[in-house]
């Protein structure tokens, strides 16, 4: 008699495990589900065999052959498209002349098929089906039969309403060839739900056998590891490979083990296996050939595949991981957990219950993954990027994740705390904005709603009305399907690195406070927070100066919302204005990218002879101005000119500036009563300084002005205001004024650097620059007589930033080579010292 194995199954609910084999290919005890069926066929006596394969079929063809090794005969027949289980055997009908036997090629069982043939033959049955009584059966097909076996009913996947029996078909089937006549030559077609109904409506004789023996189908992640513990129980009769000790633990071939005492039954290791000294194997540990657990490593409960590697100190409790893993030192997956295969856990990463990661990832050092890894390619140690939480919509961005991020903030705040809310018009930040606001009201905390306005009026009402806490949804300039969300606090400024830290500390631990029902936040919708915004700034100008200048702008708004708000400004000062990309509403135009705009912004200064052009970003934070010659004005020379405007207007206090900016700075302000104060290279940092005692200017390159009298924050329409009060008084065409501006030579280079390798760099570099002229405000900063050299790592990707600024542009390339030459040095030699350390 032949058998047909049905090994066509993706067996979706296994990913991550299934993500890169065919369901029967998972391993159980060290050998694919599917082995131990054939293994079962030959034991009786069933050497034919057709293997129906659809998904990944050459994974099944190339580990199984012909079948000679298992002392079979094995021919294939592959699934062009989705047929059923009924559909693909009858794809092999024409090699199916004579009863055969059809069972499932990813279901562990160990029932006796010989009694079960023995009891078709003596029904003369058409179908004969293998039953078993299990405790749930709503995941499988009920059968119901009389006294004598003959089937009665069949329900597939039925609910507790409709259980009418605990007896369930195990899709293990011996079947008379002319039953397929029935089954349809093209489209999918099903065993149990169609063709068996079928027959029994025919009236063909169709029985039920009940089988002894183990049956466990492997749907799930849990079902997975239950079958390799049952196998280590010997609750399914299994050839197990390898020697056998104390009765319950099997070593295969070449296992290294320092010593047996350290290894717990019931435990099995696979050929090539490696126990270090002092690293333990535990109870119900089932690890795959070649897999390394090095000194006081240990696993238990836990199913590993082949050739992966558990470093030192590193804990792997209740979890399946995939073949060719790196689980660094003192890495720790939890209980359910799932990692798919050539996952690298970074040392002292976590990966928490139920988190499943898919293939080929990368966890970060001391990440801890408290949700499923799927699309990315990285886990990064911190929630928070430079500017705040950014991410693919609905992808790394979701409702979920919104409302979680948004409780934690509300958990970092007091009960009953205030906190106000703006967006951009996409549909996305709608959606996401809802959900944050959701996720605080769930804390307790009361929400101020502004709909859609720029970040700065939100930030103007917590400076202004004493709200704690402000949150804004925004579009990503560099990726528009990427939302970023960014945070502040009082008085505007942006989010501090202990408040951050609090948050993320909640998001991560899941500690969030959750309120009473008569003590959930409440939503408010301020009024007049627009006029309010524009009134107080209005005070803080010189708008006689400004009205008597009479300009004539170009504004290009780069569809944000400040389209709302400057008008409110521009009457009152008596400018007159051609506006273009004006606020766009949901599902409305999108946006002109920046490079467009400022090409469009250039062609209508030429048109109507303005005095200058600028446009905004998206978010209405950052300005980019034209002169009335037409001309863009690059992004350095612009922060040069509000610096000498501030200058020669005779104002006194402090300037600050990200330690990376130009040094002509420093320059222009020599002999004034204005002082230059440096911070590290972060907006958090600068607002925070913007909002100290003194500082009347903050500014970095990139379009970001600061004037923190009124917001110590970027604000492109308060920016606009205050150049225009500056300018006011000069009677020069701005071309001018940027002509007598110094040219910035400073260079910026970005090199990629592994995430293994920055501390390393940073170090090694501090130690050879330790006798040199160097500042550690923030990376490294080296000073000499051609000028000055940084080197800053990035905080979101694998690369490292390195400036240069000499008094020449070759100086300056010259300063920016050594400095990469020297970083390249380093990782090429810390990277061999790491390879080194691995293999040995």
């Amino acid at each position: 008699m032949k058998a047909v194995v049905m090994a066509g199954g993706e067996g979706t609910r296994l990913r991550p495990l299934t993500s890169n084999q065919p369901k029967p290919m998972v391993p159980v005890v060290g050998k694919p589900c599917m082995e131990h069926i054939l293994e079962l066929l030959r034991k009786h006596g069933l050497e034919d065999v057709i293997v129906t394969v659809a998904f990944m079929p050459q994974a099944i063809r190339g580990y199984f052959g012909d079948g000679e090794s298992l002392g079979l005969n094995i021919e294939y027949s592959v699934e062009e498209s989705p047929l059923g289980t009924a559909g693909s055997v009858r794809l092999a009908s024409d090699r199916l002349d004579e009863t055969f036997l059809v069972i499932s090629g990813d279901a562990l069982c160990d029932v006796d098929l010989t009694e079960l043939i023995d009891t078709h033959k003596q029904k003369g049955a058409a179908v004969t089906i293998g039953l078993k009584s299990v405790e749930n059966p709503l995941e499988f097909g009920i059968v119901v039969t009389d006294d004598q076996g003959r089937i009665e009913r069949f329900l597939e996947k039925p609910s507790w309403s409709q259980v009418f029996s605990d007896t369930i078909n195990t899709g293990i089937y011996v079947v008379e060839p002319e039953a397929l006549s029935h089954v349809p030559t093209e489209g999918p077609y099903d065993f149990s739900k169609e063709l068996f109904p079928l027959l029994l409506e025919m009236g063909r004789p169709m029985y039920g056998h009940v089988l002894d023996g183990y049956w466990q189908d492997i749907g799930n992640l849990d079902q997975f590891r239950q079958a390799n513990f049952d196998a280590l129980d010997e609750r399914v009769q299994l050839d197990i490979g390898g020697i056998r000790l104390r009765g319950n633990i099997w070593l295969g071939e070449g296992v290294e083990v320092d010593d047996l005492d350290a290894i717990e039954g019931p435990a099995y290791l696979g050929n090539y296996c490696r126990v270090a000294p002092d690293a333990s194997v535990g109870a119900y540990s089932v690890l795959g050939s070649s897999v390394t657990l090095l000194e006081r490593a240990r696993t238990e409960r836990s199913v590993i595949d082949a050739a992966t590697h558990i470093g030192r100190s590193a804990r792997v409790d209740g979890a399946v991981v995939g073949r060719a893993c790196d689980i660094r030192a003192h890495a720790h997956v939890h209980e359910g957990a799932a990692i798919g295969d050539e996952v690298t856990l970074g040392a002292q990463s976590a990966v928490l219950p139920q988190v499943r990661i898919y293939p080929y990832k990368e966890v970060e050092t001391g990440a801890q993954i408290h949700e499923s890894l799927i699309w990315e390619s990285r886990a990064s140690t911190n929630l928070f990027g430079k500017d705040g939480v950014s991410g693919l919509v609905n992808v790394d961005l979701t409702p979920e994740t919104a409302v979680r991020l948004a409780a934690a903030l509300g958990t970092a705040l007091k009960r009953g705390a205030r906190v106000v809310a703006s967006r951009e018009s996409p549909a996305a930040c709608r959606m996401i904005k809802r959900a944050m606001i959701s996720g605080l009201n769930s804390t307790g905390v009361d929400v101020a709603d502004l709909r859609v306005l720029p970040a700065s009026v939100s930030r103007h009402l917590l400076k202004s009305e004493g709200y704690d806490a402000g949150f804004h949804i925004g579009v990503s300039i560099s990726d528009p399907e990427v939302l970023e969300i960014r945070f502040y606090e009082q008085p505007g400024i942006q989010l501090t690195a202990g408040l951050q830290k609090e948050i993320e500390k909640h998001y991560t631990r899941l500690e969030l406070r959750r309120a009473a029902f008569n003590a959930v936040g409440s939503v408010t919708y301020p009024a007049r927070v627009r006029e309010s915004y524009a009134q107080d700034l209005l005070a803080s100008l010189d708008a006689e100066a400004i009205r008597a200048r009479r300009f004539r702008l170009v504004v290009d708004y780069g569809y944000s919302a400040s389209s709302y708000v400057l008008p409110l400004l521009l009457g009152p000062l008596g400018v007159e204005a051609v506006s273009a990309h004006g606020f766009a509403a949901d599902g409305g135009e999108p946006p002109t990218g920046l490079r467009e705009a400022v090409g469009q912004g250039k062609r209508l200064v030429s048109a109507i002879g303005a005095d200058l052009g600028v446009v905004f970003d998206r978010a209405g934070e950052r300005l980019f101005l034209i002169d009335e010659q037409a001309r863009e004005i690059p992004v350095e020379q612009a922060l040069l000119l509000f610096l000498r405007l501030i200058g020669s207007d005779g104002q006194q206090g402090k300037l600050a500036f990200p330690i990376t900016v130009t040094s002509h700075v420093d320059e222009l302000v020599e002999g004034s009563d204005l002082e230059v104060i440096r911070t590290p290279a972060s907006l958090a940092e600068l607002t925070k300084a913007a909002a100290g005692d003194g500082v009347i200017f903050a500014g970095a390159v990139g379009g970001g002005y600061v004037f923190p009298e009124f917001l110590p924050a970027y604000d492109a329409v308060a920016s606009l205001c205050k150049l225009l009060e500056l300018l006011a008084p000069v009677e020069r065409p701005l071309s001018e004024l940027v002509a007598e501006l110094p040219a910035s030579t400073l260079v910026h280079r970005q090199v990629p650097c592994p995430w293994s390798l920055k501390g390393a760099v940073m170090r090694v570099l501090t130690e050879r620059l330790r006798d040199r002229d160097v500042d550690l405000l923030d990376g490294i900063k080296v000073f000499d007589e051609r000028g000055w050299a940084q080197l800053l790592p990035d905080p979101d990707e694998p690369l490292v930033h390195i400036y240069a600024e000499g008094a020449t542009e070759e100086a300056s390339a010259e300063l920016e080579a050594e400095l990469r030459g020297l970083v390249e040095e380093i990782m090429e030699s810390e990277g061999a010292t790491a390879a080194a350390g691995a293999s040995s």
